[in-house]
Parts: C-alpha cells; structure tokens; sequence
C-alpha cells in the first residue's frame, strides 16, 4: 500500500493544563515547551494567529526552536480580519505574508489554514473574495475550511477543502475525507451533542479513532500528504487522541512518548514502546 507522508498534531502547544499532563511538572530554566511537543509530533496547527498578527522575531523564534528536528511544520491559521470580519489593510497582508515567507523560507510551513464562518456561503461574491484571498497568498499551499452547505461535493485544483468530523455539521457535511491538490486535511473537533457544555472536553475513543483511520487508508492512494490536527486540547485529551491515531495510522506501531501522558492516560501504555525522555 502507498503510504502518503502523515502529519499528525494538535491545534495549538501552549496550555497551562497540559502541565503536568504531558509537559512535566518541574523545569528547568531553559525549558522549551515548542522543543518539547516537536519531539513527539512533527506538525502544530498555529490558531493564535486567527486573533493577532505575530511579529517576524517571533516566528524566527518558533522556526530556531525546532531548528534540529527533522520533518517539523507548523500550519499557520489565517486572522479573522480576513475570513470573519472581512476588513484588512496592507499591513495585515504584509504581516501575513511575512510570516509565511519566514516559515516557507527554512521549509517550515505545512500551509495556510483559511477557516471561514457558517455564513459563508458558495456565491458568486464569496467565489470572488475566496480567489482574491488566493491570490493575495499565492505560493503557499492552502487549505480552506467552509461550513455551509451550499459548498458540498465542491472541488477544486488550487486548494485543499479541509475535512471536519464535528457534531453540528453531521448533518450538513456526513463525515467524509476529501481530498484536492494531492493533499487532505483533517480536522477532529469531537463527537459531543451540540451545546453541550465542556466540548473542549471530548476524548475520543480508540473505537472511533479506528472508524477515522479506516477511512483515511481509503485515500492514501489519492494523497501526497494528509494532515490530521486533533482540535480538543482540554486536559491534554488531543494529545492523547493525537498518539492514539499515530499508532493506528503507523501500522500499529509502537510511539514515543513522555511518561507524563502515560500517567494521565494509561491507556496509551500499550501503544508506547517506551517511556520516552525529557527534551530540554
């Protein structure tokens, strides 16, 4: 079987109750907590950049922090100026593209992930404004997340329509991997009912994550690269989630990981082929 290159993460790096269930409870001065997650998975989806513009020393930062570890990219979310609130300026554009630049520039960047909102839907308009984004970010691969129905069964060359496994769009969009310009993009939000309280929450079950593998293989023969970005980070249970589909999608092979998470989900310990090290 073709095995396309896979990248699994989660949606962000830095929360305070991921400590001490994955980062450990005591550090050292120069503890990186960008190093550490890298040591273990080799994509992080950026969400902060949906609500500000980060400066350039920053994301040279992030890039110097993984600088000795192979194989590491960051996808980096769009700012709502562009996808929610529609009102940006050159500056904004510039700021973007800037940080795209720098992390194209040392083959950091998995791609810019444009998420627009329920009310967006498929028009002649939003056709419109969705290219004029395409071409203001031209260069970089692209991934594009749409919620409302009018866009189902769309497809197209240039990009990569994200694949969402979310309660509240079951209906809308029945779970199905897509994919477009030899790539797809998964996004696993959780199974909980709508408006149901605590959804940061949601651990999905080993059951659940084989259904998704399951699917996934179907198209690895269509693929270069899939992306499969755990979304639930509350407690750590992406982490967790994130390890799991490794093992499955890995062919059942054992993963590395810090005894942290072990401790707060022991079941993991089956698929961990040892206890890992501490990364500083």
């Amino acid at each position: 079987m073709k095995i396309p290159k896979l990248y699994v993460g989660t949606a962000g790096w830095s929360y305070k109750d991921w400590r001490p269930t994955f980062y450990p409870k005591q550090q050292s001065q120069n503890f990186n907590y960008l190093k550490f997650y890298a040591n273990y998975f080799n994509v992080v989806e950026v969400n902060s950049s949906y609500y500000k513009y980060w400066d350039a020393k920053v994301i040279e930062k992030w890039i110097k922090q993984v600088d000795d570890i192979d194989n590491f990219v960051f996808t980096f979310k769009l700012h709502k100026d562009f996808t929610h609130l529609r009102e940006f300026n050159d500056e904004n554009i510039k700021s973007v593209q800037e940080s795209l630049s720098l992390l194209a520039g040392s083959e950091r960047l998995g791609g810019l992930l444009i998420q627009f909102p329920y009310s967006f839907e498929c028009h002649d308009g939003n056709i419109a404004y969705l290219a004029r984004l395409l071409e203001i970010f031209a260069g970089y691969p692209k991934f594009v997340e749409v919620k409302h129905p009018s866009w189902k069964n769309k497809k197209a060359s240039s990009i990569t329509f994200c694949s969402v496994d979310k309660p509240e769009l079951s209906e809308i969009f029945p779970f199905q991997l897509k994919v477009s310009n030899k790539s797809a993009y998964l996004r696993l939000y959780g199974r909980e009912k709508p408006n149901t309280d605590n959804r940061e929450q949601y651990l999905y079950s080993p059951g659940e994550l084989l259904e998704i593998e399951y699917e996934l293989k179907k198209i690895y023969s269509q693929a270069e690269k899939i992306f499969v970005i755990m979304k639930r980070h509350a407690f750590g249970n992406s982490l967790a989630n994130a390890f799991e589909m490794m093992h499955f999608l890995e062919e059942s092979k054992k993963i590395k990981m810090p005894p942290t998470i072990i401790k707060a989900y022991p079941r993991l310990k089956k698929f961990c082929y040892g206890l890992g090290q501490y990364f500083f």
